[in-house]
């Protein structure tokens, strides 16, 4: 592999020079420039640098999911391709073309899935949504521009504050958008007509992995007997197949861990009678303590299938039970 080519840097500098780009996508377009900058001679060399780069994608961030569907989803191009190759440099120049390809048409998916999901939006309904979409919000922005009147109640995200930036983005839009806490989900159910949110990834099941937080509005949805719908490109299919949160890539012995917060505050307590400053502060961490332990904190939960109502994707609206067809033909 071309030690001087950095496909982690590269990747990194992408998301920052196109906020809007999706992380998948940046993979796909990383691996693309690897291949460019390749030296390796046979096809052997070859598939174990790409192996190698995909491999230290996915271990350069702490929330892997999307970005490991596009790594998985190109390592199976590249194989699926590389059986009957006649000239190895006409080939790599094969990749590098597709490649390119696939990148400039990724963000038609979103335009496509946005107006697959504008027929469900009724004129006068309200939609609770969770921090920030790209693909959420053009499908509610596209729903606007056809002169649909609704309300979006979107949560704040406070681990992100994902939910701000989503008001502004639909407020310039013209869309009444109300900030509501994480917590209130329960006490605003009443008054929305549907939930949509968007995806990390989509399993082998029909069950959605997003930011955390998505997994209770599902429940709160399903009790109150609301549609729930999920967003995501067909290159966010992944093939996992966890059976509860703990399956999840991203877990580890330390989520949820907050040993300091129960051990020295709530001693303190118990010795003195008195409430521990922790207890009194819940609400504002604030401390070098208190910012560790949000650290622990999940990134993302799991939804299974069984409370999602449909997805909207590039290749349709499916039920939760026809994405382990579309899988197959991804990966077959």
């Amino acid at each position: 592999m071309d030690k001087e080519f950095d496909v982690v840097a590269n990747y990194k500098t992408l998301l920052v020079e196109s906020p809007e780009i999706s992380m998948p996508v940046a993979a796909i377009e990383s691996l693309v420039e690897l291949i460019k900058h390749s030296k390796a001679t046979t096809m052997s060399e070859f598939m174990l640098s790409i192996k190698d780069a995909s491999q230290r994608l996915k271990s350069s961030v702490r929330n892997s999911i999307s970005l490991s569907a596009g790594c998985d989803l190109f390592l199976r191009f590249v194989t699926r391709n590389s059986h009957d190759v006649a000239d190895f440099e006409t080939w790599k120049a094969t990749l590098i073309s597709r490649g390119q390809s696939f990148v400039e048409k990724a963000d038609a998916c979103r335009y496509k899935i946005a107006e697959l999901g504008v027929p469900f939006i009724r004129d006068g309904s309200t939609v609770l949504i969770h921090a920030h979409s790209r693909v959420v919000s053009l499908l509610l922005q596209k729903a606007a521009a056809d002169h649909k009147r609704f309300k979006v109640f979107v949560t704040e995200s406070s681990q992100t504050q994902g939910g701000i930036r989503s008001a502004k983005v639909l407020r310039a839009a013209g869309i009444p958008t109300t900030i509501i806490l994480d917590a209130a989900v329960g006490y605003v159910i009443d008054k929305v007509d549907m939930v949509l949110v968007g995806a990390e990834g989509v399993v082998e099941n029909g069950g959605l992995i997003n930011q955390i937080g998505s997994y209770q509005m599902a429940i709160v949805a399903k009790a109150a007997n609301k549609p729930f719908y999920a967003v995501a490109e067909s290159y966010k299919f992944v093939r996992l197949f966890p059976l509860n949160q703990y399956d999840l890539p991203t877990y580890n012995a330390d989520t949820l861990s907050f040993q300091e917060l129960n051990t020295d505050h709530d001693a303190k307590s118990l010795e003195d009678g008195t409430p521990s400053s922790a207890s009194q502060t819940a609400l504002h961490l604030k401390t070098a303590e208190d910012q560790t332990s949000q650290g622990s904190n999940p990134l993302v939960d799991y939804t299974p299938p069984n409370y999602i109502t449909l997805l909207f994707t590039d290749l349709g609206v499916l039920t939760p039970s026809g994405v382990s067809d579309e899988l197959i033909k991804l990966y077959l």
